[in-house]
């Protein structure tokens, strides 16, 4: 393929191009196992291009110098950076490269007999208050699973699958090449060891059938937005059955329409009025549990924190609550009446005479006169 006719390799992942390196990780694991022709009900050929493409995106942008060198120079600063033509690689070949993100998958699709299943991935979305005292949540997902008619190996019920001419049933086969030789993943039966020869009618053959999984999860209280839990064993099978993949499932978080979060902590402003923060008094500040009312004291000043303590959320892995900081904003005035704006020019009148009242003001101001009187 040339170059200049290859797509971005950011828009092949779906991804921004200030994705993280877990971003990037993800998207080329759920477009890998979208697209795996085994996966696949129709065009095999086009899902074929799909997955290599898929391949080669991920292989240069999960690597710091290779994404850095096609940031800079597109697809022609990765002239002999030792990028993989994939073209010609088996899926198993694929998948053995990357096999820390596929659950150590090695051989053929699915493995052989004691090969790992592939893993799934789901995401779950969670409220604040869940977060606070954790959650059991339920999940909803599709996999491929063995075929209940066939019990997964393709062929029809009272048939058999014939032993792979190709590779003698071994799955790999032996390419060499002068003094080299490399072992590859057998092109005839794609890494299986056998050839279905009488297909099962409800699966065509490819052993595997959709099914719908219900589970529900637990997520503990603390957990993070983004973080992942895993549940062991709810991934595909193998091919021969003996061992299943994992389910990841990612959280998310909701934003609170009132309080952020910053770790196990908790934030908010609170406005109040330039006489409440003078004269001090009596707040309402939102919680996790509902309302609770908080002091200001006399002479409050615009950003201010206070904090509540053990108003937060709990820690994941330790045995302590954080703490709810309180920002206050004092809120001026827009539209006064006559009444107000008489009394405020009364006040305005008595800041003279009383200068301790703005020592801010004063010092500033003191400097500010200081600075002319060295020009």
């Amino acid at each position: 393929m040339v170059m200049s006719e290859k797509r971005d390799y950011y828009e092949v992942l779906g991804l921004a191009r200030e994705a993280s390196p877990e971003d990037i990780k993800r998207a080329y694991r759920r477009g890998a196992l979208k697209h795996h022709p085994d996966n696949v009900k129709g065009d095999k050929a086009e899902a074929e291009k799909k997955f290599k493409e898929l391949a080669e995106a991920y292989e240069v942008l999960s690597d710091p110098m290779k994404r850095q060198q096609y940031d800079r120079f597109g697809h022609e600063g990765l002239r002999g950076a030792g990028v993989h033509d994939f073209s010609n690689m088996g899926f198993g070949d694929i998948f053995s490269m990357f096999e820390d993100i596929f659950g150590g998958l090695g051989g053929g699709f699915g493995g052989r007999g004691g090969d790992r299943g592939l893993d799934l991935e789901t995401e779950v979305e969670i409220s604040i208050e869940q977060v606070a005292t954790g959650v059991d949540h339920t999940v909803e997902f599709e996999r491929m699973d063995l075929c209940e008619v066939c019990g997964g190996h393709g062929s029809k019920p009272g048939t058999v699958p014939q032993k792979c001419a190709t590779c003698g049933g071994y799955g790999q086969v032996q390419q060499t090449s002068g003094f080299f030789s490399r072992i590859l993943t057998c092109p005839k039966c794609r890494g299986k060891g056998h050839i279905v020869t009488n297909p099962c009618p409800d699966c065509k053959g490819t052993g595997r059938g959709k099914k719908h999984r219900v589970l529900t999860i637990h997520l503990p209280p603390g957990i993070q937005d983004g973080q992942e839990v895993r549940v062991r064993g709810e991934g595909e099978p193998n091919t021969g059955g003996s061992s299943r993949g994992d389910l990841h499932c990612y959280v998310r978080v909701k934003q609170h329409p009132l309080l952020g979060r910053r770790g196990d902590d908790l934030y908010c402003q609170v406005p109040i009025s330039f006489a409440k923060a003078s004269l001090g008094g009596k707040v309402q500040i939102p919680t996790l549990t509902g309302a609770e009312e908080m002091a200001v004291p006399p002479g409050t000043q615009s950003g201010e924190v206070f904090s509540l303590k053990r108003r937060g959320l709990p820690s994941l892995n330790r045995h302590r609550v954080g703490d709810l900081y309180v920002q206050i904003q004092v809120e001026v005035p827009r539209k006064l009446t006559d009444r107000q704006r008489q009394l405020l020019a009364e006040y305005a009148q008595t800041e003279a005479a009383n200068v301790d009242s703005q020592p801010q003001q004063r010092n500033f101001f003191d400097k500010v006169k200081d600075y002319f009187a060295k020009k």
